[in-house]
């Protein structure tokens, strides 16, 4: 389960819309947190995002429908949460004028450790949003319950 605050979300969805039409990438930085779970259920956590942090998508061709993140910057962002108290959650990118689903590249260039938000911007604005968590072969990833602000929904 992955929450993302007002503060981190307001920075995704502004980063999507001013990237349109072209797609937006950046890193996810929080912490985990153990979740209350009902007498008899297996304990769960949280994934609380705190910030948000865009990133150039350094992709050389077409960027309306793909994106690259430059191993350098997620290294050095990594290493600013770390000094922060924070981790590296996971990645969020755009999906322009379509749904906010996870694509076969996506699948095959993600990273099994973290979790993948999705951001469908439809003509410049945010529609609709999903996470997904890839299994270690990256041969398929599972919708990840995503909480976000009431503020940008439809």
């Amino acid at each position: 389960m992955i929450r993302i605050t007002d503060e981190a979300w307001q920075v995704m969805v502004e980063h999507a819309q001013r990237q349109y039409p072209d797609e937006c990438c950046g890193a996810m930085l929080g912490v985990v947190r153990p979740e209350a779970a009902q007498p008899g259920a297996e304990p769960t956590s949280v994934k609380v995002i705190s910030r948000a942090v865009p990133l150039v998508n350094t992709y050389q061709g077409e960027q309306a429908d793909r994106y690259e993140i430059n191993p350098m910057d997620l290294l050095k962002t990594d290493r600013e949460a770390r000094a922060a108290g924070l981790e590296l959650i996971g990645i969020y990118h755009s999906h322009p004028d379509c749904d906010a689903y996870f694509s076969k590249t996506d699948l095959e260039n993600s990273c099994p450790w973290y979790s993948f938000v999705v951001l469908s911007i439809q003509q410049g604005v945010f529609h609709h949003a999903n996470s997904f968590l890839p299994n270690a072969e990256q041969t398929h990833a599972e919708p990840e319950p995503l909480f976000i602000p009431s503020s940008t929904t439809h």
